[in-house]
């Protein structure tokens, strides 16, 4: 059994962490899994959105301690990916993360690598490396104040104190709250959403909205021209005004 599972459906790839007897805690194995799989997504043409969840009843615990306890934390981390495979990667598709349960300190910010997210009612979030002398080091204290305002970003992260679903839809950390049960399907619906659109304008406006925030005004319009321009010369945006006209569905190929 792997450590990390792949599924797929109508564009739609499922990662499921799948250490439920650590909590999905991540692992040397389990990360390279994901950089592994992710790459593999990468390349695969017909996938155009991940869902990423835990198996079991929590979506990943963080680190798994004992590895870093025995001295040997560098494992946890990817030359491409960063802690978990995935924290530092530039990954050109949409990643869903179906939150079926807590995501805490490395998962909670396996959670902020990802665009979208769904979460079952009673998943949590939370940074409590500081309850254990420790450092929420794979981006949670980069990426949450660009996320939430500043004070209640510092407030989770010195408290260490989790939060439950309801408060990060609140804050907009969660786009959907969905009951018990329901998260990875929640996801998927919302993934399959975004496959049915032109891959090539989905990967550039993903680009986009990614770097907006990190650019000024200038360098913002040139990067928008930039991607726009591709977007406008390809065959797709010409089958998509086509199938418009047509009144049916249109047959993306990604260029």
């Amino acid at each position: 059994m792997s450590v990390v599972e792949t599924s797929r459906r109508d564009g739609v790839a499922v990662l499921t962490l799948n250490r439920p007897e650590a909590r999905n805690a991540v692992n040397g194995e389990l990360a390279q899994a994901v950089e592994a799989s992710l790459d593999a997504l990468e390349a695969d043409a017909s996938v155009n959105a991940v869902v990423l969840t835990g198996a079991g009843s929590t979506f990943c615990a963080g680190a798994d301690l004992k590895v870093v306890a025995a001295g040997r934390g560098a494992e946890l981390a990817t030359p491409k990916g960063g802690f978990g495979g995935i924290v530092t990667r530039t990954f050109p598709k949409p990643l869903i993360a179906a939150v079926n349960g807590p995501a805490l300190a490395g998962g909670f910010e396996v959670v902020l690598a990802c665009d979208l997210v769904v979460a079952a009612e009673h998943a949590t979030f939370g940074l409590p490396e500081v309850k254990r002398g420790l450092f929420a080091a794979a981006g949670g204290l980069i990426r949450l104040p660009k996320r939430i305002p500043l004070a209640l970003a510092t407030e989770i992260a010195l408290t260490g104190d989790p939060i439950d679903a309801a408060r990060a839809a609140q804050l907009g950390l969660v786009n959907r709250v969905v009951p018990d049960g329901q998260v990875v399907e929640a996801a998927c619906e919302l993934a399959a959403r975004i496959a049915a659109n032109g891959p090539l304008a989905v990967r550039n406006s993903l680009a986009m909205v990614r770097e907006a925030a990190e650019l000024t005004a200038a360098e913002a319009w040139a990067r928008n021209n930039a991607l726009a321009v591709e977007v406008f010369a390809s065959r797709d945006a010409v089958e998509g005004a086509t199938a418009f006209a047509e009144k049916r569905a249109p047959r993306w190929t990604g260029t």
